[in-house]
């Protein structure tokens, strides 16, 4: 409930038009911040827009294009791989199933997870990134380590209609608060609740 007021209007913070630019975004979002992300994919999608173009274009080609999101050459051969999926076996359109989605070079549960929910508005699951696990640990949601195994817990807590929304609260709660160094617990809406040990500041 705190959360929801926190952040009321919350959305993606990868900039896209469509679910294949969504999926490309989230695939380069690995280890890297959405900062960095949406300063590469601007020109990255005016060359190549559509899945079939990404999918003819040059791996050199592509590995420039997205060399600062790290990792650029994995992840110019997954987003490359994806694009020829899309194409050849979905008619150019991402699909709207997990177990369909998941076949996509590239693409696990939480790549799934984020174009299902955001784009197509599809709760299947919740988004598990790196500031919904350690926030979800320090609340007690959860004692596992593993994204999966995570998923699985906060499945069974938060209801259905939340899934969605609920991992984009606490993404944007665990960049602006509940930081990983320091975390800024006398700002922190959740602060009654928490009894992490890592607090840097406590009621009670």
């Amino acid at each position: 409930m705190e959360l929801r007021k926190a952040y009321p209007d919350v959305v993606c913070a990868l900039n896209h038009k469509n679910a294949w630019e969504l999926t490309v975004a989230t695939i380069l979002s690995a280890q890297c911040t959405d900062v960095r992300v949406n300063l590469v994919t601007p020109k990255l999608f005016k060359m190549f827009p559509t899945p079939k173009s990404m999918a003819a274009a040059s791996l050199p080609e592509l590995e420039e294009l997205i060399r600062t999101t790290g990792f650029f050459r994995n992840k110019a051969k997954s987003i490359q791989g994806a694009a020829r999926v899309v194409t050849e076996k979905f008619g150019g359109k991402v699909p709207q199933t997990m177990e369909e989605i998941l076949t996509l070079p590239g693409v696990a549960r939480k790549t799934g997870n984020v174009v299902l929910g955001s784009w197509f508005k599809i709760a299947v699951g919740v988004v598990v990134d790196t500031h919904v696990m350690r926030l979800s640990r320090r609340l007690e949601l959860t004692k596992e380590t593993s994204p999966e195994k995570v998923e699985k817990d906060l499945m069974k807590i938060i209801p259905q209609d939340r899934w969605i929304a609920f991992s984009h609260e606490l993404i944007h709660h665990g960049r602006q608060v509940c930081i990983a160094r320091k975390p800024r617990c006398v700002d922190c809406t959740l602060e009654k609740i928490c009894n992490s040990a890592d607090k840097t500041w406590r009621s009670h």
